[in-house]
């Protein structure tokens, strides 16, 4: 199984950025689609974007498009998630995500294949 670390959390001021990253270890990493997940105080997990194995499909939930970007380097074993223009809205807990689906497929977030231990993203106003 794929095992999951994010790295790059932190504070920020509403309309700063933050590069979120997350390494992958134990499988090859090209066999899985990875996304980007958040869960607020007292909300459900949501999606938040989605890249295909290749990089070559990617899907962000509407809020954030425009704002974030995800890319993966294969050779690096890693996915990040850019994230600009960031909004007290965007405050949560951010996990990282590994499946062997299609990166459409995983969106939903159900019983994916591995999750990272997240890392907290507070923006303040």
């Amino acid at each position: 199984q794929v095992q999951l670390v994010e790295s790059g959390g932190g504070l920020v001021q509403a309309g700063g950025s933050l590069r979120l990253s997350c390494a992958a270890s134990g499988r090859t990493f090209s066999d899985y689609a990875m996304g980007w997940f958040r869960q607020a105080p007292g909300k459900e997990r949501q999606f938040v974007a989605t890249i295909s194995r290749n990089g070559d499909a990617i899907y962000y939930v509407d809020s954030v498009n425009g704002r974030f970007t995800i890319s993966r380097d294969n050779a690096k074993n890693t996915v990040y998630l850019q994230m600009n223009s960031l909004k007290p809205e965007d405050t949560a807990v951010y996990y990282c995500a590994a499946d062997r689906a299609t990166a459409r497929t995983m969106r939903a977030g159900r019983a994916l294949d591995a999750w990272g231990q997240g890392t907290l993203v507070t923006v303040s106003s």
